[in-house]
């Protein structure tokens, strides 16, 4: 008990140090005075959420990250298909967790109407995932607007794929602002959640990639054949524990044992390399740079005072049609 929470009060200690360089505009515990309890609401939600569907823990995350990098944190992956919104992001991507936040808004609506915006929603649950399936928790600053648009034509220049290598997943991530650190960091993330089949058989035909253990990929083509699988759906994490949240990502990819080539890029280049042996090697370091990390990428391209708006549902615009 002594060890854990010596453990927990050195990864508040250095989250602390990364809040400061987070985006000025947002600000910690920002809802103190006109929503006391919307991060308690937020956090009974979640921990219910989760614990009725362990693999939501991942979704939530998913979600966030998406948001982000996306038109930035302004919950524009929740917008529902609408006259003014007539090609939305959810449309692009087969994402999970949607009603998830419909039910963590209408808890905190319920506290407070028309105060918390979606956007920190998604940021204030995904932070709460991490401490309900990676044992861990961080502070999160909060004040983010929700955006008026979303578009699915946003999405192939933002997101990144599957099949890059280290060269371009670094320039991407540097395009929003994150660090090769934080490209690492934030890819611990699957060491749990799921996937389809169609994102990995590229990997296994009409060759198994040489990368990929052969034990590994032999498995992987039992239950994903080359024809007719493809929406099959797998444990992102086919090692240990699927639904939680920690390092063991890092020893996968050294076990050449992950899913994507973006995975197992990451052991290419000599810098990515060293950082994931560091993060296989040190727990309670890696959590400390995912959560700071965490914060830096919420703080990307935020909307902030009197941009945007505070959405009363999360799926569509206030007054639109």
């Amino acid at each position: 008990m002594a060890t854990s929470a010596c453990q927990g009060l050195l990864l508040m200690a250095l989250v602390a140090a990364v809040l400061s360089t987070a985006s000025g505009t947002l600000q910690y515990d920002f809802y103190s005075y006109s929503c006391p309890k919307a991060e308690e609401a937020i956090r009974n939600a979640t921990v219910k959420i989760i614990s009725e569907d362990r693999t939501m823990g991942a979704a939530l995350v998913r979600l966030f990250f998406h948001d982000c990098f996306v038109k930035g944190c302004d919950a524009s992956i929740l917008l529902d298909q609408s006259n003014s919104n007539p090609q939305p992001e959810k449309l692009a991507i087969p994402l999970r967790g949607y009603d998830a936040v419909n039910t963590i808004k209408a808890a905190v609506e319920a506290v407070c109407p028309n105060v918390v915006s979606c956007a920190d929603i998604l940021a204030y649950a995904a932070r709460d995932s991490a401490m309900v399936t990676g044992g861990f928790t961080f502070a999160m600053p909060g004040g983010r607007r929700d955006g008026l648009g979303s578009d699915l034509s946003d999405i192939p220049a933002n997101i990144p794929s599957p099949s890059m290598n280290v060269q371009d997943l670094a320039t991407r991530f540097g395009a929003k602002g994150l660090s090769t650190l934080d490209l690492v960091a934030l890819s611990g993330a699957h060491s749990f959640g799921q996937t389809h089949c169609s994102f990995v058989t590229p990997r296994l035909y009409p060759t198994l990639d040489k990368a990929m253990d052969r034990a590994f990929g032999d498995a992987l083509q039992k239950v994903c054949p080359r024809r007719g699988g493809g929406g099959t759906v797998l444990d992102n994490n086919r090692v240990t524990d699927p639904n939680a949240l920690s390092n063991q990502y890092y020893k996968n990819v050294i076990a050449r044992q992950v899913m994507f080539t973006s995975d197992q890029t990451l052991m290419s280049d000599a810098g990515t390399a060293k950082m994931v042996q560091d993060n296989a090697d040190d727990p309670v370091g890696w959590m400390a740079r995912f959560a700071g990390a965490m914060v830096k990428m919420g703080g990307i391209e935020v909307l902030t005072g009197d941009q945007g708006e505070i959405r009363s549902f999360c799926g569509a615009r206030n007054n639109a049609s």
